[in-house]
């Protein structure tokens, strides 16, 4: 696409949330993650993330988000951070941001019933960055031990 096609694209901007939900205890800690295939059908691991509902919190749709895509529900207890991109998709420009927080498992049952979802693991936290398929999320999740920590 010509960066002169590019400016004549209508822009949007869109709002989602999601997070990282962790249960068991200290050494034992792991989160759920979700696998999505990609375009070329490869299956991609990432934090699962939806669309902020209208009259819903960033926090309220993470948590609704995450009890969606993965079955587990849990509690909010620290923002991990934000990410923000943009694509092009449907003849829009669209800038997305992303607002990602730390959430502690509270209940539920792994599943991956989501139609969005191909896929759904618990993955002890020291094997997260390697299964995550996006910097940005790995990034975001080096901040995790010490927000545990403050938990504790």
């Amino acid at each position: 696409m010509s960066p002169a096609s590019r400016d004549r694209l209508r822009r949007v901007e869109e709002t989602s949330a999601g997070g990282l939900v962790v249960d068991g205890v200290d050494g034992a800690r792991r989160a759920a993650l979700i696998g999505r295939l990609d375009r070329r059908g490869r299956l991609r691991w990432s934090l699962p993330k939806g669309h902020v509902e209208a009259g819903e919190t960033t926090e309220d749709a993470a948590i609704r988000e995450v009890a969606e895509e993965t079955g587990i529900t849990g509690r909010v207890v620290a923002p991990l951070g934000t990410i923000d991109f943009w694509f092009v998709a449907d003849g829009r420009r669209i800038h997305k941001t992303v607002h990602h927080f730390l959430m502690l498992a509270s209940g539920g049952e792994l599943s991956d019933e989501d139609v969005e979802v191909e896929q759904v693991e618990w993955v002890p936290l020291d094997e997260l960055a390697s299964r995550l398929a996006y910097d940005d999320e790995r990034r975001l999740i080096e901040r995790v031990p010490g927000l545990l920590a403050d938990t504790a």
